[in-house]
C-alpha cells in the first residue's frame, strides 16, 4: 500500500487506468455540443448567459460514466446530478470566457489526453465506446471543454502569484528521506484488522525500534506497505507534499532520526523515522514544479467561483426526477442525497491515490 498521492489535476485524463477523482471530473463538464443545432429536447437548465438541454446534459452523463464506472451510480440520484448540473453551467459559462489561446491549448491537450486513454484501453476501447453509446469526439469534445477552463485560468496566473503559492506549501517541496513501517487496517492476506489491532500492532513495532531494533528487518516484518517494504521501509530524496496529509505533517515535524509515534492514516497506523530533510527554495523548483504549483492555483480559481460566484450566474434547474433511482440509492423524499454520495465539488488536486 502505498502511502504518497498524485497531486496534478492532468492525471485525472491521462489514463483510465488510474484511480479517478469523481467530484473533479463531475464537475469539469459544460455543454457546447456540436448537436445543439439538431436538439429539440427541453432545457434542464437555463441561465443569464444560455441554457443546457436534456439531451447534452445525458451526453455529458454518459461521458462521466464512461470515465469513472464506479460512481455511475451516483448519477441517478437526483440532488447529486442536480448539483453537477449547475457546476456544467459553470463549465459552459466559463469556457465561453475563456481566451482563444486558451481554447488552441486544450485542443492539444486534449489530443494527448485522447491517445493516452486509446493506450490504456487498449484493444478494448472501440468496444468500450460502443458499449457506453458514445464516440470519440464525445470523449474528446468533453475534454476540450474541460481543459479550455483550466488552461484559461492557468493563462492569467502570474509568476507573483506562482511564488506566493509556493511561500504559503513551501513544505510540500522540502525533500525528505525516510523510513516507515504501515500497519494497514488490512493485512498482507487481505484480512481485516480493527482500528485497535491495528493500533496495538504499531506500537509493538516502535517498542522494537526505541529498543534499538534494525529499521530495515522490522519493517520487512511488519510493514503493509508493499511500495517501500522491500527496501526496509525507505522512500529516499521524495518531495513531502507526495504524501497524504497526515503522514506529510509527520514527516515535516518530526525531529531527525527520531522514531514516531503510531500515526493514523486512511491506510492505518505509520511509525516514521525521517533520516534527512532539505528544504527547497524557489529558485530551485523545477519546470515541472512550477507547473504544479499553477495547477493547484487553477483548481483554487475554480472552487472560488463556484463557491462565490455561481449564484451570480442565475441558475434554474427543470430535471426530471427519477424518484425510484433516488429511492434505491437512499435519498430522501426531499431528495437530499445520502451521506455516502461524494461531493460533486472538485476536490482541488488532490485527485487519485
Amino acid at each position: 500500500m502505498s502511502v504518497n498521492k498524485t497531486k496534478s489535476w492532468k492525471v485525472l485524463l491521462v489514463s483510465l487506468a488510474a484511480a479517478v477523482s469523481f467530484s473533479m471530473l463531475s464537475a469539469c463538464s459544460s455543454n457546447n455540443n456540436n448537436t445543439a443545432a439538431e436538439d429539440n429536447t427541453q432545457a434542464v437548465a437555463t441561465y443569464k448567459d444560455g441554457t443546457i438541454t436534456e439531451k447534452e446534459f445525458d451526453l455529458d452523463t454518459k461521458v462521466m460514466k464512461f470515465l469513472s464506472p464506479q460512481q455511475a451510480a451516483y448519477l441517478e440520484i437526483d440532488a447529486f446530478k442536480e448539483s453537477i448540473l449547475k457546476q456544467e453551467v459553470a463549465f459552459e459559462y466559463l469556457a465561453g470566457q475563456a481566451t482563444d489561446e486558451a481554447k488552441k491549448q486544450a485542443e492539444k491537450e486534449a489530443d494527448v489526453q485522447v491517445s493516452s486513454m486509446k493506450e490504456a484501453l487498449g484493444d478494448t476501447y472501440e468496444s468500450s465506446l460502443k458499449e457506453a453509446d458514445l464516440t470519440e469526439a464525445d470523449i474528446r469534445s468533453y475534454m476540450v471543454r474541460v481543459l479550455t477552463v483550466y488552461q484559461d485560468m492557468l493563462l492569467k496566473i502570474t509568476d507573483d502569484e506562482v511564488k506566493a503559492e509556493f511561500e504559503a506549501t513551501k513544505g510540500d517541496y522540502t525533500v525528505a528521506t525516510l523510513r516507515h513501517v504501515l500497519v494497514g487496517l488490512t493485512d498482507a492476506d487481505g484480512k481485516e484488522r480493527t482500528d485497535e489491532d491495528a493500533l496495538k500492532r504499531a506500537n509493538e513495532v516502535k517498542a522494537k525500534l526505541d529498543a534499538g531494533g534494525d529499521f530495515a528487518a522490522i519493517a520487512k516484518e511488519y510493514s503493509d506497505d508493499t511500495g517501500s517494504v522491500e527496501s526496509g521501509g525507505e522512500y529516499k530524496d521524495k518531495a513531502l507534499g507526495t504524501y497524504v496529509e497526515e503522514f506529510k505533517q509527520a514527516a515535516q515535524t518530526l525531529p531527525l532520526n527520531t522514531i514516531s509515534d503510531p500515526v493514523k492514516t486512511s491506510f492505518g497506523y505509520h511509525v516514521i523515522e525521517v533520516e534527512s530533510r532539505t528544504e527547497t527554495t524557489f529558485d530551485k523548483l523545477t519546470d515541472e514544479q512550477k507547473e504544479t504549483v499553477k495547477s493547484t492555483l487553477a483548481s483554487k480559481n475554480l472552487e472560488t467561483f463556484l463557491d462565490e460566484e455561481l449564484d451570480s450566474l442565475n441558475i434554474e434547474i427543470n430535471l426530471p426526477k427519477s424518484t425510484a433511482a433516488a429511492e434505491e440509492s437512499g435519498t430522501t423524499d426531499s431528495g437530499t442525497a445520502a451521506t455516502a454520495a461524494p461531493s460533486a465539488t472538485p476536490a482541488a488536486t488532490e485527485a487519485a491515490q
